[in-house]
């Protein structure tokens, strides 16, 4: 399995899915989620899940990884730019967006991709697309935690794309 983006180029995440952008909901959280297509995924593939995460983060968060996205029972091998917004045929968790670093925003708000914003220096993110045996009993809202329990034995296969966003 092979996952690529049109919204990371030469390593680089594009300006429009973070800080620099011109999308942001009611609390200026980036909300133009990046594309990706998934190429070459297993057969038995019957869905796929993602984490977009900051492990750069742990010095700015006192400790955690930074999670802008969760997203479950995916049933397409590609996303277009900003579907996270739009697109209804798959489920998402929430993001550290509803944190005590975060503002505590919404729970409403935080189910949503929750773009890039390194305020100490240029993070590396990482995209990882799981490929499933199954689809997940997970609900709109879900948690980290839950998300890797639910897929736990039910991993195909497994592919995490970087990219680095610059420090705004």
């Amino acid at each position: 399995m092979f996952v690529t983006s049109t919204g990371i180029v030469n390593g680089i995440i594009q300006n429009k899915f973070g800080g620099r952008g011109t999308q942001f909901n009611q609390n200026g959280v980036p909300t133009c989620s990046l594309p990706f297509k998934i190429e070459n995924p297993p057969t038995g593939t019957r869905s796929f899940a993602l984490i977009l995460e900051d492990k750069d983060a742990y010095p700015v968060t006192g400790g955690f990884v930074w999670v802008h996205w969760l997203a479950a029972n995916i049933t397409r091998c590609e996303l277009k730019e900003n579907e996270s917004q739009t697109a209804h045929d798959f489920i998402q968790g929430c993001n550290s967006w509803m944190s005590i670093q975060g503002n505590r925003q919404s729970k409403e708000l935080s189910c949503f991709y929750g773009g890039m914003t390194p305020p100490d220096q240029n993070h590396t993110y990482e995209l990882h697309v799981f490929a499933l045996d199954t689809l997940l009993d997970v609900k709109t809202g879900f948690f980290l935690n839950e998300l890797y329990r639910e897929m736990d034995g039910h991993i195909l296969s497994e592919y995490t794309l970087k990219g680095i966003y610059h420090k705004l």
